[in-house]
């Protein structure tokens, strides 16, 4: 059976944080409004300038939303993986896509549209404001990456993103102060998102490694002391 004709789609919504307070016959009402897909590994989901007239959920894999600036170059601005949402702000000004959002692995996704969300509001005050609290912890995440941008060295924004990682993964045992996480995209996907270049990027994790801080096997990195990690400064 597809995974897609698996999922409960008003189960789904129930357990996200904007859809959390709802009633069941709220939600399944709201699941009228709502449209599963199957992407590739590298699909479309949008492009700049299409209309935007959703917001979309992951439910399983990840998807990448960049721009690419005049000279051809590609800046990750953000990565979404499972249960984390996007477009949402953008769906309510009626504008096109100011992004690109594409695939990094087989990918489920839940597609809301706008009249579905626009007739929740409609029927009750109190969604709109959880509308607005999504959207406002989303652009206080943007805020907070562009202060790391703009004060961290390359190398703390490096280790803040390892460390970062592992808090989500947990300790291969209790009380253990090592952890192994898994790069999930590319180096040079990583590299773009935290605004580094590739080379730099192999150059941090080199001269991490060399520190006897991580061991690395392929996308598999074991932090060997999250302490002295978190206090190296290069």
């Amino acid at each position: 059976m597809h995974p897609s004709a698996r999922l409960d789609i008003p189960s789904y919504l129930s357990v996200l944080p904007l859809f959390q307070e709802m009633t069941p016959a709220e939600l399944a009402s709201l699941a009228q409004g709502c449209e599963l897909s199957t992407l590739a590994r590298g699909d479309m989901v949008f492009r700049v300038g299409q209309p935007c007239n959703e917001f979309h959920v992951v439910v399983k894999g990840q998807v990448k939303l960049y721009a690419i600036s005049a000279n051809g170059n590609e800046k990750v601005i953000e990565l979404v993986g499972p249960n984390n949402s996007f477009a949402e702000a953008l769906m309510f000004t009626d504008r096109p896509y100011i992004v690109n959002a594409q695939t990094l692995t087989e990918t489920l996704l839940l597609t809301v549209r706008k009249s579905a969300v626009v007739a929740e509001i409609e029927r009750d005050a109190r969604f709109s404001m959880r509308m607005l609290a999504g959207i406002s912890r989303r652009l206080h995440g943007l805020i907070h990456d562009v202060e790391a941008y703009a004060l961290h060295s390359g190398v703390q924004r490096v280790i803040g993103y390892l460390l970062n990682d592992c808090s989500r993964e947990g300790d291969d045992a209790p009380g253990s102060d090592t952890v192994t996480v898994s790069l999930p995209v590319t180096k040079a996907t990583l590299a773009s998102r935290l605004s580094l270049t590739p080379e730099y990027f192999s150059r941090v994790l080199n001269e991490l490694e060399q520190a006897g801080l991580i061991a690395r096997e392929g996308r598999d990195i074991r932090i060997l002391n999250r302490r002295r990690l978190a206090a190296y400064e290069g």
